[in-house]
Formats: structure tokens, C-alpha cells, sequence
């Protein structure tokens, strides 16, 4: 356990600014979703209104939740954003994608808040936000900052050494680094199926 944090310690420190870059741009699709909730108009208002409400309702009325074909559709939306992510940071022209990429997640989680918060009064959005969003994403956005960083490295890398042998090396080092992530987040998806569901439905009856 020690060496084990001792060795992500050391990894965020050699990589300090990085994360600071892809943190920063996090916040700011965070900023972006806050502002594009508070600039919709009633129509829009009213219809994001009415999909929460309805997906309430939905979840009140279900006895059971397939989980095993949410843990596959889980994995799959993983396994796509994993999969674009290493692609992107795997050459030097998708740097700028692998940017809007971690501030368009930053935008939907702020998005998915800001909504709730419209629609529902104080206790019915913290349970709704713990139940549905808290365990999941405490695991998700270190990931997808963590592997937005890996893709800056091989950038930063090729373009100080653009050897075939450098290039190599540093795109099988993301390409484990990603793979890492990937199951990282495959686990996380089975503490969102087993957990987050059941928590959900403690707490949907009383919202």
C-alpha cells in the first residue's frame, strides 16, 4: 500500500503542470455547464424539468434493474472513451481533442448537477446526487484527468525525441497506462451497478 502511493505521489509530482493543464481545463467545462443551464429559457427549462421528473417516476415504478445489461452498457461507454482517449493522445495532432474531450466531460457532470439543482428542492438533489453521481464519478474524473495527462506526455515526449524508438516506447507506455485505466473503471462500474443502484432506490421513494 505504501509503495503503491508512494509511486502515485511521485507520478503526479514529474507530472505536476500536466495535471494542473487538464484539471484546469476540467473546471472549465465545469464553468461552461453552470453557464449554459442559467442562460436556458422556460421552454428549455420546462423540458429538462419534465425528464427528470419522468425519470423519477420511472425509477419509482421499476421493482428490478437489469444490472447485468447496465454493467455492459457501463463498460461499453468505458471502453469507448478509453479507447478515443488513447487514440487522441496517441499522436500529436489529437492533443487538442484530448482537451475538449476532459472539458466536455467536466460540461456534462456540470450539466447533469446544475439540472438537478434546477429541478428539485435541497434534500431531493443530495439524495438524487448521492445516489447517482457521487461513488462513480469520484473514481471517473481522477481517470479521465489522469489519462488525459498520459496522452500530454507522449506529446511532450515525441516532440523532444522523435526517434521511431522514443515514439514506441512512449506509445506502449500509454497504451498500458490506459489499459490500467480502463479496468480501473470497469470496477468502478461494478461499485456504481451494486452500490450506487442500491442506494438509489433507498432514496428514490423519498424524493
Amino acid at each position: 500500500m505504501k509503495r503503491r502511493n508512494s509511486i502515485i505521489k511521485t507520478h503526479i509530482e514529474n507530472n505536476l503542470r500536466e495535471y494542473a493543464i487538464a484539471s484546469t481545463i476540467f473546471i472549465i467545462g465545469i464553468l461552461f455547464g453552470v453557464i449554459f443551464i442559467n442562460n436556458l429559457n422556460d421552454t428549455q427549462n420546462n423540458e429538462i424539468g419534465n425528464y427528470i421528473s419522468t425519470s423519477i417516476e420511472n425509477l419509482k415504478e421499476s421493482q428490478d434493474i437489469n444490472q447485468l445489461l447496465f454493467i455492459k452498457e457501463t463498460i461499453k461507454e468505458n471502453l469507448t472513451f478509453v479507447i478515443l482517449l488513447w487514440l487522441m493522445g496517441s499522436t500529436v495532432i489529437g492533443l487538442l481533442l484530448v482537451y475538449i474531450i476532459v472539458a466536455f466531460k467536466g460540461f456534462c457532470l456540470s450539466y447533469t448537477i446544475s439540472a438537478i439543482f434546477h429541478v428539485l428542492n435541497n434534500g431531493k438533489t443530495i439524495a438524487m446526487l448521492v445516489s447517482t453521481m457521487l461513488l462513480k464519478n469520484i473514481i471517473a474524473i481522477p481517470c479521465t484527468i489522469a489519462l488525459a495527462v498520459s496522452g500530454m506526455k507522449v506529446y511532450k515526449s515525441i516532440m523532444q525525441d522523435r526517434r521511431k524508438e522514443n515514439i514506441k516506447l512512449e506509445i506502449l507506455r500509454h497504451t498500458c497506462f490506459s489499459i490500467f485505466i480502463l479496468i480501473v473503471l470497469i470496477l468502478s462500474s461494478l461499485i456504481e451497478v451494486y452500490l450506487s443502484q442500491l442506494i438509489l432506490k433507498c432514496c428514490v421513494k423519498y424524493i
